[in-house]
């Protein structure tokens, strides 16, 4: 499975875009193959948590373990399950006007390969609209009126 990076620069405070990144059982609200998302612990800075993850009647789930570095990292790595590897990074750095750039970072592979496949075909469409599904839940969550 190939890696995915992007960079954005938006409105929003770095503190504001960790909190939302950093919500991960609400994840099934707004990104999409998302199905479930439940924490497991939580000690200190580092959660681990179950996603569930489908698209079109094929589910798989996965265990990751999320390190928090409030306001400027969430590093997430492999904790178990339908993957064979994971490494996810969120970097949010404050910006002069009062936004924040955001770099995201990951590299995975799933165990299904019949799920893989589909991944390959769609991965880099697929993980922009997750990465913009972070970008219009943050406008919901935070625009000022």
């Amino acid at each position: 499975m190939p890696e995915h990076s992007d960079r954005r620069i938006l409105p929003f405070t770095s503190t504001q875009m960790f909190d939302l990144v950093a919500d991960i059982e609400r994840y099934p609200e707004f990104l999409p193959w998302c199905l479930n998302a439940r924490i497991n612990s939580k000690k200190k800075n580092i959660v681990s948590a179950d996603l569930i993850i489908g698209y079109r009647g094929l589910r798989e789930k996965f265990t990751s373990i999320v390190e928090m570095k409030k306001p400027e990292l969430i590093s997430v790595s492999y904790g178990g399950g339908a993957l064979k590897r994971l490494k996810n990074e969120w970097r949010f750095t404050s910006t002069k006007t009062g936004g924040c750039e955001v770099e995201f970072y990951v590299d995975f592979a799933l165990r299904s390969t019949l799920l893989g496949a589909l991944m390959e075909v769609f991965f880099n469409k697929a993980f922009n609209k997750m990465v913009s599904a972070f970008e219009k839940r943050a406008e919901a969550l935070y625009k000022k009126t």
